[in-house]
């Protein structure tokens, strides 16, 4: 049995937003794989903020390793602000990934 999902979710704007500048951030900074999701967040406000999993996916992880890099650099603020959107971008791509819960058993 394969479970069904979503392969795209809507995010709210402001999601958008932060993800985009933490994105610059780390295409800046040459991170890898930055480049695809930074496109479709720049994007995303010309259409309705909905994104292809996997590449909301790839923007966490991105992310995830720009707090890496700068954790001894930046300040405290700004690294809680990067990973604060990773890990909401995370969030929302693994609830899409969760299969339904159903009230009958296996």
């Amino acid at each position: 049995m394969t479970a069904s999902f979503s392969s795209t979710l809507t995010l709210p704007a402001s999601v958008c937003d932060q993800a985009a500048q933490h994105l610059e951030q780390a295409a800046e900074r040459t991170v890898d794989g930055a480049g695809i999701p930074l496109k479709a967040f720049r994007a995303a406000a010309d259409s309705d903020y909905t994104f292809p999993v996997a590449v909301v996916e790839q923007a966490a992880a991105c992310l995830l390793v720009l707090a890496t890099e700068t954790a001894q650099t930046v300040r405290p603020s700004a690294l809680r602000a990067t990973i604060s959107v990773a890990l909401n971008l995370r969030d929302a791509a693994q609830a899409v990934r969760r299969p339904a819960l159903t009230t009958r058993f296996w």
